[in-house]
Parts: C-alpha cells; structure tokens; sequence
C-alpha cells in the first residue's frame, strides 16, 4: 500500500500533504508555487511511492464547480496524462481554509504567524487529505 498525497491548489501556490506509509495520519508536507507543481510531483511520487493523490476541488455552497476549477480542471488533464497508473480523487475542498486558520488559532500560533499563506495551504491540504482518509476509512466499515 502506498502513500496519499494530497493537494490544495492554488493560482499562486499548492499546499501539499502525504500520509505516513500505513495511511493512518495526514501531515502538512510543504508549499510549492504553482508553476513548480509538476516538476515536484515528478519527483515525488515515484520516490516516495504513493499510489493516490487527492486534490481539493472548489465548489460552491450549491455543490456546483466554482470559478476557480478553471484553473484546476488543466492540470486534471496533464496529471491523467503524466501518472495514468496514480488514482487521482477529487475532494470538497470548501471551508478548508477557514478550518486551518481556526487549527492555527487553536494551536497558539501567533498573529504575525497566521499571515503566512504557505502555513495555511500546507494545513488546508492535510484537512482535504484527513477528510478523505475518514470518509475511506467509513466506507470500507459499511462494506
């Protein structure tokens, strides 16, 4: 069994998380510009076998695709085209954001802290990934 990975992309940056190899924890991984995704996940993925990814996919509160997929729905394609044999998952990614800047509140972090956008992607990207990781884990007990 391989790893997860999970991404919360962004225009400017993605949030990466991974799980450890037994799929049990979602960790912040790191941030990486945009435009430096796919050179990193062509390194990645293959080094550290994962076998999944999950990206957080924007939808609206009316469970429609928001303005933003515009920019994810190209990378979908060259992602397909690039690991045909990684199992890519779309994942709710609403209110991830606000949750990690909740988590970091609650975790002490400081004002000046919390302004550090790179933090919360990497966050927001472990909420996606935990997320996925309780819906399978609920899904394979109501098997």
């Amino acid at each position: 069994m391989g790893r997860v990975l999970a991404i919360d992309y962004g225009r400017k940056r993605c949030g990466l998380a991974v799980t450890d190899p037994l799929r049990m924890i979602a960790s912040p991984l790191t941030t990486v510009p945009t435009g430096q995704l796919e050179a990193f996940i062509l390194d990645y993925i293959p080094r550290e076998k994962v076998t999944e990814v999950v990206l957080g996919y924007p939808v609206t509160v009316n469970n429609l695709p928001s303005e933003s997929v515009r920019y994810i729905n190209p990378f979908i394609g060259r992602f397909k085209k690039l690991f045909p044999e990684v199992a890519l998952h779309l994942a709710d990614e609403r209110f991830t954001s606000q949750m990690a800047m909740r988590t970091m509140i609650d975790g002490g972090v400081k004002k000046s802290g919390r302004r550090d956008k790179a933090m919360v992607d990497r966050i927001s990207a472990s909420i996606i990934l935990q997320s996925w990781l309780s819906r399978e884990e609920l899904s394979k007990k109501n098997k």
